[in-house]
């Protein structure tokens, strides 16, 4: 196995590594590893929601309106 060190990490960005390692159990080395393993493998995208993706892509054209269809009363249906 390789090893890597990292230097000149902003203050802010450990501090947010040591709280989310400290969320997932993991230590601050295992939760770096994690996030390089899943920013490589394509995982990352995977992190936001369908909905939050969808509302990106669609603000970044200036939105959408969708008129919804005025409802119709549920028909009966005779069961034979």
């Amino acid at each position: 196995m390789a090893s890597m060190t990292i230097r000149d990490l902003d203050d802010r960005l450990k501090q947010r590594l040591r709280i989310q390692a400290a969320h997932n159990n993991r230590s601050m080395e295992e939760e770096a590893r994690a996030i390089l393993k899943a920013g490589l493998s394509g995982e990352a995208s995977n992190s936001r929601s369908l909905y939050k993706s969808i509302r990106a892509r669609i603000e970044s054209v200036g939105g959408l309106e969708i008129s919804i269809g005025p409802r119709e009363p549920i028909r009966d249906v005779e069961i034979e």
